[in-house]
């Protein structure tokens, strides 16, 4: 055992080069002296151990830098220090920095380093499996990988199975006790430990001379994740089970509840113990009572060969007789609801998905290589020839340490229920990225992720995941000038409207937040998607679809949630998003002083609504078509016609309303609902948009804890994008919007849509604004240096 035990490892910020005066050579600038390491012959899928033994003589504290790909886990001592690198690009790939204390004495350097390769997530780059540990110059103790006396092992009893369910999220992990080198970390193993192979220095964008092909360092932007234990839980089910019979093929029934074992197994979340005989199988069935994204940890004795299986699902699903006729998707109903569910989609074959743990035999804790989501919690326990005893289980939670600094109170306590539910999606979704949903995918979107920003600008001032987030989009420009729809990903895809949404997140973060330095930063990328826009208007200032999914909303008549001529045609909804899109560019532009290119997108803008007047108003209608003929008409092309200033915007979504929900016209679903939200408060009618939130109030009802996808049945349960209401209850119910950049002023016109009262203690940049409005009184406290203007 290490003779110190008060070693230890905290990650701190860190936002420079660490190396940029090490070496002056002009042929080495950027070149860091460690080298990236890896296990001999390893391919992945791998998991490999990284070790290195040290004696320190004297007490000492020194800064490393760490990184691996694909990921790590850091070990001091034995002890888990840090996960990472942040999910990031090849071309910018993080590096985390950690203080390390070290007493005089032996001490234990480990690293976990695993890479699935094709099996990862789609969210997750690679370059080919390695790690890199850099001492801070000036260090008494050398760490260096590629220069002190790191060792490396294929670490066994880590394995892959399919990802079930969760698609996009990659393989899950197979954990088996009969061959994990228990105590690894600190020496207390027998595998045959060898030297690393020793590849390329580490190298950043400091790098002068012949770039290399791989990873290009950069700083961590964000803190460490959120790591605490979930407390809760509760047993509903526990049954006998066939163990080779599919869990999705039996429902969920009381009639086959061993309903005197349920205490025991309840115990077993809160210290207990449960002892599973010889040949026994047994489906237990977890209900969380809150959505939880968090890393499993379960802890067995005996029972070698046992199994225990450990699944998940947001909700159980009701079975196909259950369904009804015509319906589409998979129906989940009630969600606090089992009896007569199932644990998977009917006539799919996956029983949610998760992974498995294989008993060892010995007293033993497993955890999995990344975290899991949901709700619900299916254990499916198998022994052999010997009793299992399963001595605990718990679920250790993880997410972005978002916390809720706002506070807002209303007339309608409904408000208060949608808030919690917003808020908990927010957290959810919230992690070394922003993501479109935990259970499924992962990825950071440009549609999702400027909604899941506004969402957090009105609630904390913590703004370091937007920053991440519109520094990788800038970053994933591909030659056309267009940002990727998603990253990072390792597989490749466009959504042009996704692209010009992520202007407008520029445009944003620049009332919100302010930091014009930044934001300037992220002009040329603004331009680049601006001017790949303009390529394609024709000289009759009609815009023509880019190529790509022209993805806007999942609305039922649109298959592919493209909107009509959104392939390779014309559309009035793309059309009027872009002149919508262009003016945010005009104002960004000006904002930095930039006349003439300010000049230049309005210019675009006003051809744009120009041509909207010609091509797609229908005078006869009082609406504009999505379309040239005039076959097809929208909520969506109303309400951008507004928003971007249309002649005859704010008539379109009066009429609109008029209209009521005809058949004739495609309604917003919950993504684009923030858009008609924008457009009911810009025409007065928070009325309205209360009526709309008839959606989030209905959730609660149905027993969901996060906002769903689309109206039902939703494939998702938690989906990012339908947070926006914690925005619209600041910006369109109290009406705080930010008309200069970082809130120096602002125009606060409340429009409480029938309810008595409503306020809130926003956290701005400049410090907190309170809001109370009730009836035609409004009361303002606004911080130092804040300009707050009332109609």
């Amino acid at each position: 055992m290490p003779d110190a035990v008060h070693a230890r490892a905290v990650r701190v910020p860190y936002d420079h080069d660490p190396f940029a005066g090490s070496d002056p050579s002009w042929a080495r600038r950027g070149q860091w002296p460690a080298r990236w390491i890896a296990v001999p012959g390893a391919s992945a899928p791998v998991v490999a151990g990284y070790r290195l033994a040290l004696e320190v003589e004297a007490d000492t504290e020194l800064l490393v830098h760490v990184s691996a790909d694909e990921r790590y886990a850091l070990h001091l001592d034995g002890a888990l220090v840090g996960r990472g690198p942040e999910r990031s690009e090849v071309g910018a790939w993080a590096f985390e920095t950690y203080r390390v204390t070290l007493p005089a004495g032996r001490h234990w350097l480990a690293a976990q380093v695993w890479s699935l390769g094709d099996g990862a997530p789609y969210a997750q780059q690679s370059f080919g499996h390695g790690f890199l540990v850099a001492t801070e110059p000036g260090a008494s103790v050398d760490l260096d990988t590629g220069r002190t006396d790191w060792r490396v092992s294929v670490l066994p009893g880590h394995g892959t199975r399919p990802q079930g369910d969760a698609w996009g999220c990659g393989l899950k992990h197979v954990s088996d006790g009969r061959l994990l080198p228990w105590g690894w970390t600190t020496g207390g193993d027998r595998l045959d430990w060898t030297n690393p192979v020793v590849g390329d220095p580490g190298y950043d964008t400091a790098w002068a001379n012949d770039m290399p092909p791989g990873r290009m360092l950069r700083p961590a932007l964000l803190p460490p994740q959120w790591e605490q234990p979930f407390a809760g839980g509760r047993v509903r089910h526990v049954a006998s089970h066939p163990s080779s019979q599919p869990t999705h093929e039996i429902p969920v029934r009381s009639d086959d509840c061993l309903a005197d074992e349920l205490v025991t197994w309840q115990g077993l979340l809160t210290g207990g113990e449960v002892e599973v005989p010889p040949w026994t199988c047994r489906r237990v069935l977890i209900d969380l009572e809150e959505y939880v994204c968090a890393y499993p940890e379960l802890s067995l004795r005996g029972g070698r060969d046992g199994r225990v299986r450990v699944h998940w699902q947001e909700s159980l699903y009701e079975p196909a007789e259950r369904v009804p006729a015509g319906m589409k998707g998979h129906p989940k109903g009630h969600r606090d609801a089992i009896e007569g569910k199932l644990f998977g989609r009917p006539n799919l074959t996956e029983d949610g998905a998760g992974d498995l743990v294989i008993a060892g035999g010995g007293a033993e804790t497993h955890t999995t290589l990344w975290w899991e989501a949901g709700r619900y919690v299916e254990l499916l326990v198998s022994t052999s020839d010997d009793p299992l005893t399963l001595t605990g289980l718990r679920f250790v939670e993880t997410r972005y340490p978002y916390e809720d600094r706002s506070s807002f109170r209303a007339a309608d306590p409904r408000l208060d229920d949608v808030g919690r539910l917003a808020f908990r999606t927010l957290q959810m979704c919230s992690h070394e990225t922003t993501m479109d949903c935990p259970y499924y995918e992962q990825l950071q979107y440009g549609g999702d992720t400027r909604l899941q920003l506004l969402a957090a600008y009105a609630t904390s001032d913590d703004d370091r995941l937007a920053r991440q987030a519109l520094l990788a989009f800038d970053r994933s420009r591909d030659t056309d000038g267009l940002t990727r729809s998603r990253t990072p990903s390792r597989v490749r895809q466009t959504i042009p409207p996704f692209s010009l949404w992520w202007v407008a997140m520029v445009h944003d973060f620049a009332l919100w937040r302010g930091d014009l330095d930044f934001v300037a930063g992220l002009m040329p990328g603004v331009r680049a998607v601006i001017d790949a826009h303009r390529r394609t208007v024709d000289a009759d200032g009609v815009f023509h679809a880019q190529p790509g999914w022209n993805f806007t909303d999942w609305v039922d008549r649109w298959p592919d949630g493209a909107p009509p001529g959104g392939h390779w045609d014309v559309s009035g909804v793309l059309h009027l998003q872009l002149a919508h899109v262009a003016g945010l560019a005009a104002e960004l532009e000006g904002w930095l002083g930039e006349d003439q290119l300010a000049a230049r997108d309005r210019d675009l803008a006003d051809r744009l609504l120009a041509a909207a007047e010609t091509v797609f108003w229908d005078a006869g209608t009082g609406l504009y078509a999505d379309d040239r003929d005039h076959t097809a008409w929208s909520e969506h092309a109303q309400c951008l016609a507004l928003l971007a200033g249309a002649a005859h915007g704010e008539a379109a979504v009066t009429g609109m309303l008029d209209r009521g929900t005809g058949t004739d016209l495609a309604r917003t679903t919950v993504y684009f609902d923030h858009y008609l939200f924008d457009a009911l408060y810009r025409v007065g009618r928070a009325d309205a948009l209360l009526d709309r939130l008839g959606l989030w109030f209905g959730l609660v009802d149905e027993g969901l804890r996060t906002v769903i996808e689309q109206p039902e049945p939703s494939r998702s349960d938690c989906h990012a994008w339908g947070a926006h209401p914690l925005y619209h209850r600041v910006a369109s119910l109290l009406g705080i919007r930010p008309t200069a950049p970082g809130m120096r002023e602002v125009v606060v016109a409340p429009d409480l849509g029938g309810l008595a009262w409503a306020e809130v203690s926003l956290p701005t940049v400049l410090g907190t604004l309170h809001v109370r409005a009730e009836g035609d009184a409004v009361r303002v406290n606004a911080p130092e240096g804040m300009t707050v203007r009332r109609p």
